[in-house]
This record gives structure tokens, sequence and C-alpha cells, in this order.
């Protein structure tokens, strides 16, 4: 039987605060900093997945909707969506607090792929992954990375036809 674990199994969260060294002229964080924190809690939500060491093959998509600024904490929270033989599609999301006013604001949305490497460094099997559903859900009210990975799925049907 193959392997097979919840979407929760790999869900990370991280809380950073935005430092003066990690801002610009305009006092918010350096986009390549935001994405250093991304691809790092994409790494660790792989690795809790797949029980393995883990590379960066792609980031799929970034997109950055607000700034943070010196003093704001940054959250981010990664959960590996779905996978391949031996990659995986991680989403990750970002949101700044403001310390002082309490205000919370999603700054950054993000998928990625990574692969599980064996000791060799070649790429190696993972376990698939689903969603758990509560017995009485409102479909309403989806998760956001489950309207993204419909949003994608979506697409690549369209450009399948096209090709």
């Amino acid at each position: 039987m193959e392997q097979a674990y919840s979407v929760e199994r790999s869900r990370t969260i991280q809380t950073k605060l935005v430092l003066p060294p990690d801002t610009n002229h305009m006092q918010t964080i350096f986009g390549g900093k935001v994405l250093s924190y991304i691809d790092e809690i994409a790494a660790l939500s792989a690795m809790k997945h797949s029980s393995s060491v883990v590379v960066t093959a792609s980031i799929d998509s970034v997109d950055f909707l607000s700034s943070a600024t010196v003093g704001d904490a940054l959250s981010l929270e990664a959960y590996v969506t779905s996978t391949g033989r031996t990659s995986m599609e991680v989403y990750v999301k970002v949101f700044s607090t403001n310390l002082v006013t309490s205000v919370k604001t999603l700054t950054t949305e993000s998928f990625l792929t990574m692969v599980a490497v064996d000791e060799d460094g070649k790429p190696k099997p993972v376990p698939k992954s689903f969603l758990k559903r509560k017995k009485k859900r409102d479909y309403s009210k989806r998760l956001p990375y489950e309207k993204s990975i419909e949003r994608i799925a979506r697409l690549f049907y369209k450009q399948s036809l096209i090709h």
C-alpha cells in the first residue's frame, strides 16, 4: 500500500521580525529577503511531509501583495498541497503584523516545487498528500490553497487543450 499523509502533517509556521538591515531606503523589507524566508519554510514543510532531504526545483509563482516595515512581525505558513512521484508543491502565505496596532495584512503568496533526494542527490519517491475534510463543511469557505490548486488545475487543463 502506498503511503499518503494529510496536508496538515506538513503545516509549518515561522515568525520573523523585520529589522533595519532587512529593509530598503523606504524601511520596507527587501523582496529577496521575503523570498529567502519563503524558500526556507517551503523546504521545512516538504521535509516534514517526505521525511527526506529536499531541494528547490522551482519557485512557480510569487505574488507580493503588500509590504512589511521595520518592527513588523512576519508570519509564514506553508503546506504541501500536492505531490508527484518525487516532487511536492508547497503553498506559502506570508502575513505582516504591526505589533503596536495589531493590524494583520497578507503580504505575499507563493507556490514552490520541492524535490526529495536520496544520499546521492538523486530524486526519490514521496508519499502522496490528501486534504482531510470535516464531515459537515461549508464548501463556500474553501481554504486559500484549495482555491489556488483548483485555479492551477484549470490553467493546466486549458493549456492541454491548446497543445
